[in-house]
């Protein structure tokens, strides 16, 4: 853990929205997107193999996709509903007046953790590091801290563990993180949230990890529909109490919110890829306690709040038994969501 908290020190200058280097980058995602947008296809290939997300590129080139630009920015279907920041605080208000911790955890691009597999003008430095491309999500995550919101900005940690011998940090052939990530993820959470006095309060769940590989069949590489491409094959660590995998619980005191990212390697199926492997079960391991998992497979913006409302609404002493949300979800979601309403948490 020591070198990923000094991945955090040592990798947080950030570059001026106007820096010449960010500012290349983010038009040359704009084109590619713009492009598979013409060929109508989410895939755009990169290099060595490498398959990247048409509206992930068009997010970072979008610009600045808050305040009086949102609009400009966002696929929201609704100009009113464009800016994601005022759903955030709302989100905020709200959990502080029922006594419940946030911390936001946006999984940044796959295209800022390996630009150069995107990119013919950004190269890794003598540090093996790439430059860090990403301005608006910094300036904008710096807001949320002003406004007392917790972000775990996760560039500096998988951006330092991008070249591990334990795996990439991201899927070569799908959108998603990888399980590799997954557990980098729950590490950082775990130490920042250890020292809860509520978490003394549970007996630690017995459970046990095993590293295996699997083959997967991604989403990009599946919409591309070339099968002279072979499939991918990455480590996963599995997590399982009595040999089986580690059910959610609606009774814990917390909750992982989002979007599939808080389901793949999770929630298995052909999509979700696996079981027992997610964000999810990395938490239980690191935690030693089952999470509440509130996960869409669609937009872990609007959709996911909904659903967590959806519960409360069910189960009138849900909220009371909550005291952290781990809101989780693609920073793509900024500008490619379909609107960030404000939602209740529970009924009025």
């Amino acid at each position: 853990m020591n070198s990923l908290f000094l991945a955090l020190i040592c990798f947080s200058a950030a570059f001026a929205a106007d820096d010449p280097a960010a500012v290349a980058f983010s038009k040359e995602c704009a084109a590619k997107a713009a492009e598979a947008d013409k060929a109508e296809s989410m895939t755009v290939r990169g290099k060595d193999g490498w398959l990247f997300f048409a509206g992930e590129l068009r997010h970072l080139g979008a610009g600045r996709f808050w305040g009086e630009t949102a609009a400009a920015a966002s696929r929201a279907t609704k100009p009113e509903d464009a800016d994601p920041l005022p759903a955030i605080l709302d989100f905020k208000a709200q959990l502080d007046a029922a006594g419940i911790e946030l911390l936001l955890v946006p999984v940044p691009p796959k295209a800022i953790a390996y630009p150069e597999m995107i990119s013919d003008a950004v190269a890794p430095g003598a540090d093996g590091l790439p430059p860090r491309l990403d301005p608006f999500h910094q300036e904008f995550y710096n807001i949320l801290r002003q406004n007392k919101i917790e972000v775990l900005d996760l560039v500096p940690p998988l951006t330092a563990a991008r070249s591990d011998k334990a795996g990439a940090v991201f899927c070569r052939h799908d959108t998603h993180w990888s399980g590799r990530a997954c557990v980098i993820a729950a590490k950082l959470i775990a130490e920042r949230v250890k020292d809860r006095p509520w978490l003394k309060e549970h007996k630690p769940l017995e459970l046990a990890a095993e590293e295996r590989t699997v083959t997967i069949a991604g989403d990009l590489w599946k919409a591309l529909g070339d099968q002279t491409i072979p499939r991918e094959t990455l480590p996963l660590r599995f997590i399982a109490s009595a040999g089986q995998p580690v059910q959610p619980d609606r009774a814990s005191p917390i909750v992982l919110l989002g979007d599939s990212h808080t389901l793949v390697f999770h929630a298995g199926g052909d999509d979700m890829l696996a079981t027992g492997a997610g964000l999810a079960d990395q938490l239980a391991m690191e935690l030693g306690l089952a999470v509440d998992v509130v996960g869409v497979r669609g937009s872990g913006a609007t959709p996911a709040r909904i659903s967590f409302y959806r519960r409360s609404q069910a189960d009138k002493q849900y909220l009371d038994r909550k005291k952290l949300v781990i809101w989780c979800f693609s920073a793509r979601e900024f500008t490619e969501a379909q609107g960030w309403r404000k939602v209740p948490i529970k009924p009025r």
